[in-house]
């Protein structure tokens, strides 16, 4: 259980000395996102050029600077994203001075550059990933990505970020995992979407600010050929044929061509892959919720809110600092890969709410040694609230139908 209303966030500069300056008083405006078409993390706020012990802002914060932000919720600090200085922009009036910042993570160089690429055939996913980010210097940290060989990659004046995400995606082909880069301290990690634990559950309208859903068929895919090469005297030939939602939408046919290096089991793959994606109605939604900062791009969430009762892949994500509020762009997950995941209900808990207590054991202090009862369920008041307890809830019964009158775990109501 993550107690919103107990979200804390720290901004911390390191000057030139390398010491940290908590720079958190001074900024306001500030927020951090992921979009879907980039892969570094930007950190965006406006600056009050105050005096402070180490001078005015200005002379801690600028151009290259390192920045880390860190949040809490109750618990233990931790860091959730980083980045150096890109953008500073300063602007003055009669009563105060200030200056706006973007800051982006380790791997904005990288996204933003192009090279030429080549490899030879039979070379590695893990291989040849870990080389293109070595060569711009980051360090390759937790690999969980695919590892297959590849055919013969050459690219020509392409963008490092969109390589990667290409060979990452040929890789998926060939039966890999759908993964993606994400910078972690100054390191890149390679992770599959869906693999976050735990994973946050937002069951009540209480827990959505705002939500706007569209479902349209304009991108639709029921039928997937793989059909070999074209020569100049004959068409290739069709050597598989996959169908999906045919009989419901009709026939909206979309070509794998198969290369005559490529085995049809790979060939086949892209094509399911492709009904995987696009075989059924293509959802555009866009969900403004409580700030939780540890969600990130990619991760999975639950929602049961308005039209929504599904399992969701944050497609972008931009938390508000200032507001409490997080804006995603979400991704239906077209399958439950969740059994190995940690589910926690994202819901703020206060003494005096009424819950439904789901029958258990209460405890007869908050303490991990202390002895427990069973009891049947129904409705319970919470009465004290220990963060970090054992039995971090005291409830009181509040009909006839159970008798709970002591503490209680998370996830019991």
């Amino acid at each position: 259980m993550i107690d919103i209303s107990k979200v804390k966030y720290r901004l911390v500069a390191m000057d030139e000395k390398g010491k940290k300056v908590n720079v958190t008083d001074f900024v306001t405006d500030l927020s951090w996102e992921e979009t879907e078409k980039e892969i570094a993390a930007r950190i965006s706020f406006t600056a009050f050029n105050k005096k402070t012990e180490k001078g005015r802002v200005s002379s801690i914060i600028k151009l290259g600077t390192l920045l880390i932000l860190f949040a809490s919720a109750g618990g233990k600090e931790q860091e959730v994203v980083r980045g150096n200085v890109v953008d500073w922009n300063p602007s003055f009036s009669d009563s105060y001075e200030k200056f706006t910042c973007k800051a982006y993570d380790s791997l904005y160089n990288f996204q933003s550059s192009q090279d030429n690429v080549y490899y030879s055939s039979g070379i590695g996913t893990q291989s040849v990933i870990t080389k293109l980010f070595n060569k711009w210097g980051i360090k390759v940290g937790e690999y969980k990505g695919p590892n297959v060989t590849h055919g013969k990659l050459k690219y020509q004046n392409d963008s490092l970020s969109d390589i990667v995400l290409d060979i990452l995606k040929e890789a998926k082909k060939k039966g890999g995992k759908k993964c993606f880069p994400r910078d972690n301290k100054g390191k890149v990690d390679i992770i599959p979407y869906g693999a976050n634990s735990p994973v946050y559950r937002f069951e009540s309208a209480e827990n959505v600010i705002s939500l706007e859903h569209s479902i349209s068929t304009s991108e639709l895919v029921t039928r997937v050929k793989v059909v070999g090469q074209s020569t100049k005297k004959k068409q290739g030939k069709v050597e598989a044929v996959l169908n999906g939602q045919t009989n419901k939408y009709g026939i909206r046919q979309k070509l794998v061509i198969k290369s005559k290096s490529d085995k049809l089991a790979d060939a086949k793959k892209e094509a399911q892959d492709i009904l995987d994606e696009q075989g059924y109605p293509q959802s555009d939604i866009n969900i403004t919720l409580p700030d939780i900062p540890f969600v990130r791009k990619g991760d999975l969430i639950y929602i049961k809110a308005g039209t929504l009762n599904n399992y969701y892949y944050a497609k972008s994500i931009r938390h508000q600092v200032d507001t409490g509020e997080m804006d995603l762009e979400l991704k239906k997950a077209n399958k439950t890969i969740v059994s190995n995941n940690k589910v926690t209900n994202s819901k703020s808990y206060k003494v005096g709410d009424i819950v439904d207590f789901k029958g258990g054991t209460h405890y007869i202090s908050s303490e991990k040694s202390s002895k427990g009862y069973s009891v049947a369920a129904g409705k319970a008041k919470i009465t004290i609230i220990k963060q970090g307890a054992a039995h971090p809830y005291h409830l009181i019964h509040a009909d006839s139908k159970s008798k709970v009158y002591g503490w209680v775990d998370e996830g019991t109501f």
